[in-house]
């Protein structure tokens, strides 16, 4: 009786040996599906990436690009004072407080002002004068009515259409956002500097 006991251990322990064999065989090969899709799916992040870097810089003027800039100079300022407290400490809190505050207040201001200014990838001088010609185009295209096809009306409308949709902020002007921003940018900087004492 012990004889057959101690031979169904071994024959289980077999069993067990040759199961665990092939699970490693076929974890191992999931591994290298794994690496594949986790290469690809990096692959498709760069190539996201590099195309949208270079529609950035192909496609932005010089004026949101410095605004831009200066956003990210808030995010590491504000990053930086971040790290400064958890690794110094925060005896002035009033300090750290004031300067955060002052980072992320000036950011929104910014994001504010950037949002006002976009026109597309265009300077508002060109979007409105393309508009006028537009708009012009379309006047005399309609005093020649019988010889224009109804398909050049429906292309001149829908690029008006396109072209007033470039600005969220319609009615405010580049010069009164910058204004805005100015003056809130100053209102800002006086509270923190009397939060700080």
């Amino acid at each position: 009786m012990a004889k057959k006991e101690v031979s169904a251990a071994k024959a289980s322990a077999a069993i067990k040996k040759s199961q665990s064999g092939s699970s490693t065989l076929g974890s191992s090969t999931s591994g290298v599906s794994r690496f594949q899709k986790v290469q690809k799916s990096i692959n498709e992040l760069s190539s996201a990436v590099n195309t949208t870097y270079k529609d950035y810089v192909e496609t932005l003027t010089p004026r949101l690009k410095l605004i831009d800039l200066f956003l990210v100079f808030l995010v590491l300022l504000g990053i930086l004072q971040f790290i400064y407290v958890i690794l110094v400490g925060n005896f002035p809190f009033n300090a750290f407080l004031g300067g955060f505050i002052s980072c992320v207040g000036q950011f929104v201001l910014t994001v504010s002002l950037r949002l006002q200014i976009k026109v597309g990838s265009k300077p508002i001088e060109q979007v409105e004068e393309s508009l006028k010609s537009n708009v012009e185009d379309e006047k005399v295209e309609t005093d020649d009515s019988e010889d224009n096809d109804i398909d050049e009306e429906l292309v001149i409308k829908t690029t008006n259409v396109e072209q007033e949709d470039t600005k969220i902020f319609k009615v405010i002007s580049p010069e009164r956002s910058f204004g805005d921003f100015i003056f809130a940018s100053l209102i800002l900087h006086f509270i923190v500097i009397h939060f700080i004492n």
